[in-house]
């Protein structure tokens, strides 16, 4: 269950009558609880309460009791032994007049409140659920809840009203709900004249039955654009006076409502309940967009991005240096006015700006620090001087981008309350600015210098009919030539092979033809926009991004772009989880990088709570030179010996065996016992399963046919390759018996897992005699020195090949031409190579002593042996010393020390491969 749904659920509960016994149940189910599981409950046999109440392990400990008996119930939960062996997180009292609960892991306060006002709290239960939630969504259970109801009621009404969900009609209903939204904050903000006054109209002017309720809506809509003075005219009642003229466009237009059945009016009145004033629009504008969205109505509630995760965006960008400015300035007027005057000149834009969550927190952080300065300089009172029309955004579909602006509304509202007073606030609030300042549209194919006013002192960009606002009103005039631009937000992080066919017409356009878009995430896009737009005009930017576009090809596709606008890294956040999902505690692994014209004279580099003054920042997100690796033909690391792909069947199965199945074919003719080998791959490597595979010579061929077991296999190999459509594959059919491409050879050799799970500390790698063929699902190097094993299986190479190699979804991508032959290795001597190859003889053993247990077993993270972590440990120490003379102390400052020697050694490859063409 989502959040949505459990409040749901809790709001159902808080409105039955209540029943002492069957409570604790009904509470436990609305989280999420199985029948199966209240079943053991109610039985007994996982209760395990020592107070007559019902407790649940690991969970919480609940008890119903007489009037008058909740605090002290409480005091007798917390108490029990009971609670602490079962280590209950929650405990929760109740006599279905007063309502308390606690959680026993946290500081936070309890919870207090009648029994009708409990479903409030629902956010402080969500661990029952599963649900790890960050402060913020725990805090912000009034979010959930009014996107709760508007989703009712916004369903309801599609049911009643099919064709306003219609493509034609989906943009009505959308403006049609942000209308409401705004008149419900605004009863309860005082923007209308008494509480409630459009919830109360709404009730008192429509009939029961439902039959006038739009009729009723579609007036007060039509009085809100109507000036006063020309009411009696347009024919609105005077019942419509209490409602001021709104304009502002949110109005403008039809004023057409959907039709009401008794439910829809009655969610709608339920939603007037509410109180509006705890509006949060930080997040409240991207989980309302949810609510007209068929695809996130799913997870409604549960979309959200944090504040925390969004200052670090917008904090090195630019907030951190106005809170600097603001320090140095201290009480000096004149600073201060200085500052305050700069801040009125400064945009932020958000070219994919969703329901405007950047935007709010840029507002609402930038309003703080003007009410600061208006403190300090005696002008607590005074008006804002920071515009709404300088925060811009870019969202491709209508509704979302009128929520931004109805959020920045709010925002500045709440703002002006906080700062002003309410008397002013209200004073300044009606009517609203007509003008536009977020488009709808593609923000990939749209001009950013026209929209953002870079060129010239004023811009004349007329936007899509957004608020429905007539064209010729849709005129902004700045009055801030030469203000900072700051571009900031979270693109959409769609990977290369999940594009739809024009956001790849989109990439390709900004590739301008080049196929190396089609290697690279969606995001990659807006950083080269952006890249763009501050190559012309005075702006930074800083965008949210997979940690995809910092590893593997993605890299030097980018930033070979970007270098040569001259664009450069002067912050970044190396990668962290980005918590959009507050259920099962689901995140995106991030990262965050801020660009600006011209070389920096230094960066800063965030590492989780620590931040790191460096002089370059690579575009790996390490300290260290501005280059990305490139894919080299053969090692530049001497002695590595040339790995290859193993060896491919392509046989439709014919030339594989299972274990069994080659037990068989020998125990039927012992002949076939010398043309069966091992057969390793990936999956074979990390122990998954073993397999056997044919090989014969062309010297034995008429021995193995002679096998009926092989000829049969034979034979079907060749039908399946000359039936092929692939003319190579047809081509092979001339040599059934062997593999299509043979990469084996005589002797040992080392494979290597193409793809392996990031959670293993290190790679999958093993050393095998000529007796198996390894598979083209694994890397080969034929006749290897033993001490190369040890470079493969150290954290140095993993930490590489995470990097450079980049990743198939979580999982490490090994390439031989990225990862293995770019490897950067010192020089080596003899004693540096018996030293390798000790430690690499040392794990082989190691794993023989636990023998039949798998690489997968071994390398479990939480069950790796002890003796074969020594040896791993012992082959880092070893190889770690060759580089620095010591362990290094995390992959960090592993990394850094890799780039420094890559950039020298590619440089002397570079070097002598141009002496070499001259001296030809």
């Amino acid at each position: 269950m989502n959040a949505v749904e459990i409040e749901e659920a809790i709001s159902v509960l808080a409105e039955r009558p209540f029943d002492a016994e069957e409570f604790p149940y009904a509470f436990l189910e609305a989280f999420g609880n199985k029948e199966t599981t209240l079943k053991r409950l109610r039985k007994g046999e996982s209760n395990k309460s020592d107070l007559g109440g019902v407790l649940q392990t690991n969970n919480i400990h609940i008890a119903t009791c007489k009037p008058g008996e909740v605090t002290r119930t409480l005091e007798a939960l917390k108490a029990s032994p009971a609670t602490a062996r079962a280590k209950a997180r929650f405990v929760l009292a109740t006599d279905g007049e007063l309502f308390e609960a606690e959680d026993l892991t946290i500081d936070d306060a309890p919870v207090s409140c009648t029994y009708a006002d409990f479903p409030n709290h629902f956010g402080f239960f969500l661990p029952l659920a599963g649900i790890t939630t960050v402060k913020q969504v725990r805090e912000s259970s009034f979010d959930i809840r009014a996107t709760s109801r508007l989703n009712r009621l916004y369903l309801e009404l599609l049911k009643d009203n099919p064709e306003w969900g219609t493509a034609q009609r989906r943009h009505d209903m959308n403006h049609f709900m942000a209308r409401l939204i705004f008149c419900f904050f605004a009863e309860d903000t005082e923007i209308f004249n008494g509480s409630r006054a459009f919830t109360s109209a709404v009730e008192t002017m429509s009939a029961k039955d439902s039959a006038n309720t739009h009729e009723v809506i579609s007036t007060l809509f039509r009085a809100m654009n109507t000036k006063a003075e020309e009411r009696a005219a347009a024919g609105i009642p005077r019942w419509a006076d209490g409602f001021h003229y709104v304009n502002g466009g949110l109005f403008s237009g039809s004023a057409d409502v959907p039709r009401f059945s008794r439910i829809a009016r009655s969610y709608l009145l339920h939603i007037g309940s509410l109180d509006w004033k705890k509006i949060n629009p930080d997040i409240f504008g991207s989980m309302i967009q949810a609510v007209a969205d068929d695809d996130e109505r799913g997870a409604l509630g549960m979309h959200y991005t944090s504040v925390p995760n969004i200052l670090k965006v917008l904090n090195p960008l630019f907030l951190g240096d106005l809170r600097e400015k603001l320090e140095e300035a201290g009480d000096n007027a004149r600073m201060l006015l200085n500052l305050r005057k700069r801040m009125s000149k400064i945009r932020v834009f958000d070219p994919a700006c969703g329901s405007g969550n950047f935007l709010v927190i840029a507002y609402k952080e930038m309003r703080a620090i003007e009410a600061e300065i208006n403190r300090r300089r005696d002008e607590a009172d005074r008006r804002t001087e920071i515009p709404l029309t300088n925060f811009r955004g870019i969202e491709l579909r209508d509704f979302p981008a009128e929520i931004a602006r109805l959020a920045l509304i709010i925002a500045e509202y709440q703002c002006d309350v906080l700062y002003r007073g309410q008397k002013e606030a209200l004073r300044d609030f009606l009517p609203l600015d007509a003008q536009n300042w977020i488009t709808c549209g593609n923000a990939l194919r749209l001009d950013w210098l026209s929209l953002m006013d870079v060129d010239r002192k004023g811009v004349k960009y007329r936007a899509d009919d957004l608020f429905h606002t007539p064209l010729d009103q849709a005129q902004i005039d700045f009055e801030n030539e030469g203000g900072e631009t700051y571009i900031c937000g979270n693109p959409q992080f769609k990977g290369a092979r999940k594009q739809t066919a024009s956001q790849k017409e989109d990439m390709s356009l900004l590739f301008e033809g080049h196929n190396d878009f089609k290697d690279c995430d969606y995001v990659v896009g807006w950083f080269i926009k952006a890249a763009e737009f501050i190559s012309k005009c005075q702006a930074r930017f800083a965008f949210v991004s997979t940690s995809s576009i910092s590893e593997g090809e993605q890299v030097a596709h980018l930033w070979s772009r970007l270098y040569g606008m001259d664009c450069h890294i002067y912050f970044a956040h190396r990668s962290f989880k980005w918590r959009n999902n507050a259920s099962n505690n689901a995140a995106v692994t991030c990262i965050i990088i801020g660009v600006c014209q011209g070389k920096p004279k230094s960066a800063a580099l965030y590492d989780g709570d620590t931040r790191r003054d460096v002089q370059c920042i690579s575009p790996y997100l390490v300290a260290g030179d501005e280059i990305y690796v490139k894919a080299h033909s053969a090692p530049l690391s001497l002695g590595f010996g040339r790995m290859v792909s193993g060896s491919m069947p392509r046989d439709d199965g014919n030339l594989l065996f299972s274990s069994d199945e080659a037990k068989a074919v020998v125990q039927e003719d012992s002949r076939a016992e010398i043309f069966i080998r091992n057969f390793v791959g990936s999956q074979e490597l990390t122990g998954h399963r073993g397999r056997k595979c044919l090989w014969i010579e062309d010297s034995d061929l008429n021995t193995a046919i002679s096998v009926r077991g092989i000829a049969a296999r034979i034979s079907d190999v060749r039908s399946f390759r000359a039936a092929s459509s692939a003319k190579t594959t047809q081509g092979y059919a001339s040599i059934p018996h062997k593999f299509a491409q043979r990469a084996h050879k005589p002797g040992l050799s080392i494979a290597v897992a193409k793809t392996s799970s990031e959670s293993r500390e290190f790679l999958p790698a093993d050393l095998f005699t000529e007796s198996t063929v390894i598979s083209d699902a694994a890397f080969a190097i034929y006749a290897p020195s033993i001490w190369q094993l040890g470079i493969i299986s150290s954290t140095l190479h993993r930490v590489w090949i995470a990097t450079v190699c980049g990743r198939l979804k979580t999982d490490f991508r090994y390439s031989t031409t990225l990862g293995w032959n770019t490897f950067p290795v010192p020089t080596l001597t003899e004693k540096n190579r018996a030293d390798l190859t000790r430690c690499a003889e040392d794990i082989l053993l190691t794993r023989e002593a636990h023998f039949p247990a798998t690489i997968a077993d071994l390398y479990d993270p939480d069950a790796m042996p002890d003796d074969l972590r020594a040896a791993h440990e012992r082959n880092d120490e070893v190889l770690e010393r060759i580089y620095i003379g010591r362990r290094f102390k995390n992959d960090t400052e592993r990394l850094e020390k890799l780039f420094e020697l890559y950039t020298k050694m590619s440089a002397v490859a570079g070097a002598g491969k141009k002496r070499k063409v001259g001296a030809a």
